[in-house]
């Protein structure tokens, strides 16, 4: 009797605990089936990143002891040379980089049309110099898209100060045969800093403070209002038959303006559509150096009269040319993860004033080196390297934002009239984000294009779940330098393209060497201003970034979708807030204003 009693509560007291573990079995399943369904990206990070420290030692020897960056640096900067978008020597440079990645071993080596640009051109011969009161050659360069002089031309110098539209009116009849200098004469402060630094640790710690104010884009917009004007300038200058226009250099960081650098960049122009055929430049446009600008302007001052001299060399080659982005892949091997992108990449077109080597060869060379490494170490990534070099986005992004549109996604853009005069890049939205499929497939994109400085550390773009992975990552690279993770969100760059469709997208914190100083879009930009340590130093990080991306089991998490349509509702002014007010109609209050 007691075993039979005993056999009956056992068997009572398993059917008690296999109803709940049943039930439990049952909920862990549906929990799964909705799991799979999902994104990766969506799911629970893991607490501790599987990192595999015997490929970080591989990617470092090879980065480091065997780098071959200034071998591409060479024949992109000396070989190709500066590289306008639309010019010959872009395409020659897509060329290039498009057989490098194939002969390194890269798949789906091709170029990607990203839509028309505008006019191809070229400058082939600029000189300038004074002629009365006295013989000087001067500094200066062509401004991008400045028509040709057709030969040597002479005429009196004069000098436009105009700050506003009625300012126009009073040069009329007065500007026939001249050769006009436009703009104000800044003061030339001494260079009494380092044109050439880097980071110390207080700059760092500031670098990866979050800013508690979103910074203003007024200035853009300013900028914007003022090549409008200076437009409008160009226009009379044409109606009036003046030889050409004659710009001041802006100056750099630490007044590196002066001493023979010269800035020439859309800022060096008569207008920001001055690559299409409908608004090209009137007449010929050249950037001075500072000291040369100011002997002329401060003789025209005192009213002593010059006759300048110039022949501007220029040549057009089409108004409809189209811009291609470089694309290659090492593709996946996980067959459940090879569909999945992880991409790198930078922007391959530069100004046309020297060489484009701090701005961006060295992100190019370095995306190139990044794939040659992973190459060259034979990697069987899980998922799919795919390396993008863009084109266009001097002007506006217009390269990676191609390509994001047609592979990613886009938020369609405002047309009314007002908005349709500005670039694309500073259009309103008008709607929400339309998202392809394969944005669900890309686990994060990394830009380098802030100089040839060594990488410190990386921005967040305001991505709080990466900072666990992002800091487990770099703890082996300290010894390398790396150590700053800035949850800021920084602009300027390709990474944008990628962050306004929800893709994760990240630029690196970089040394600032003289960046800002003395190269950014200047006649100073050649290969001599790289340092090849800091280049090795880059792309060694930045491979063990993508690497560890493709190796994840996850993608890497995500921010909330964009919804950039609702951006100025967000903005806007609470209503009823101040106690007493009378609400006002809105006509009253368009009349009131």
């Amino acid at each position: 009797m007691r075993n039979a009693k005993l056999l009956s509560v056992t068997t009572t007291l398993l059917i008690y605990f296999a109803l709940p573990l049943s039930a439990a079995d049952k909920s862990k399943t549906n929990t799964n089936s909705a799991d799979s369904n999902k994104p990766s990206y969506e799911l629970p990070q893991p607490a501790k990143e599987n990192l595999d420290l015997n490929m970080y030692q591989q990617i470092r020897i090879e980065g480091l002891t065997h780098s071959h960056v200034m071998d591409y640096a060479s024949g992109l900067m000396d070989g190709i040379g500066p590289r306008l978008t639309g010019s010959p020597n872009l395409k020659r440079a897509n060329e290039w980089t498009r057989d490098q990645l194939a002969a390194m071993g890269c798949s789906n080596a091709h170029l990607e049309d990203w839509g028309e640009f505008g006019m191809g051109w070229q400058q082939l011969n600029t000189w300038t110099r004074m002629a009365s009161p006295d013989t000087a050659v001067f500094i200066t360069q062509a401004a991008p898209w400045s028509p040709s002089s057709n030969g040597a031309v002479s005429g009196q110098a004069i000098w436009v100060d105009v700050k506003k539209d009625e300012d126009i009116d009073k040069y009329k009849g007065k500007l026939g045969g001249k050769i006009v200098l436009l703009g104000d004469m800044r003061d030339v402060k001494p260079v009494d800093k380092p044109l050439f630094e880097r980071l110390d640790d207080k700059e760092l710690a500031k670098e990866v403070e979050h800013p508690l104010t979103p910074e203003s884009r007024d200035y853009i917009m300013e900028y914007m209002k003022r090549l409008e004007l200076r437009g409008k300038v160009a226009q009379l200058l044409a109606s009036e038959h003046a030889l050409a226009v004659i710009l001041p250099s802006r100056d750099g960081r630490n007044n590196g303006g002066s001493g023979g650098t010269i800035f020439v960049d859309s800022g060096g122009s008569l207008g920001w559509y001055s690559y299409q055929r409908e608004h090209i430049q009137p007449l010929p446009v050249v950037i001075m150096a500072i000291e040369n600008y100011g002997r002329v302007y401060r003789l025209l001052k005192a009213n002593v009269p010059v006759t300048i001299e110039l022949n501007v060399d220029t040549k057009f080659f089409g108004d409809h040319e189209h811009g291609f982005d470089t694309i290659a892949e090492i593709p996946g091997t996980d067959p459940k993860l090879k569909d999945e992108v992880v991409m790198v990449g930078g922007h391959l077109d530069s100004w046309a004033s020297a060489t484009g080597a701090t701005d961006n060869g060295a992100g190019t060379v370095v995306a190139l080196e990044v794939m040659r490494i992973l190459n060259t170490l034979q990697v069987k990534p899980r998922r799919t390297i795919r390396i993008g070099l863009w084109t266009g986005e001097e002007q506006g992004l217009f390269g990676s934002i191609g390509y994001v549109k047609l592979h990613f996604g886009f938020a369609p853009l405002s047309t009314a009239p007002d908005q349709m005069k500005l670039p694309e890049w500073l259009r309103k939205p008008a709607g929400p984000l339309v998202v392809k499929p394969e944005q669900q497939k890309i686990s994060a994109y990394f830009n380098v294009d802030n100089g040839s400085g060594k990488i410190l550390g990386v921005y967040l773009q305001e991505n709080l779940a990466e900072e666990p992975i992002f800091s487990q990552w770099i703890e082996p690279l300290k010894d390398l330098g790396v150590s700053a993770i800035s949850v800021r969100d920084t602009s300027g760059t390709d990474h944008e393209s990628f962050d306004a469709v929800g893709i994760p997208g990240f630029q690196f914190i970089q040394d600032k060497l003289d960046y800002s100083s003395r190269t950014h879009h200047s006649n100073m930009d050649t290969y001599e201003r790289l340092q090849p340590g800091d280049l090795a130093q880059a792309a060694t990080v930045e491979a063990i970034f993508v690497y560890n991306t493709a190796m994840r089991d996850q993608m890497l998490p995500r921010k909330p979708l964009p919804h950039p349509e609702l951006e100025e509702q967000r903005k806007a002014p609470l209503k009823n807030v101040m106690p007493g007010a009378v609400e006002v109609e809105q006509k009253d209050a368009t009349e009131n204003k």
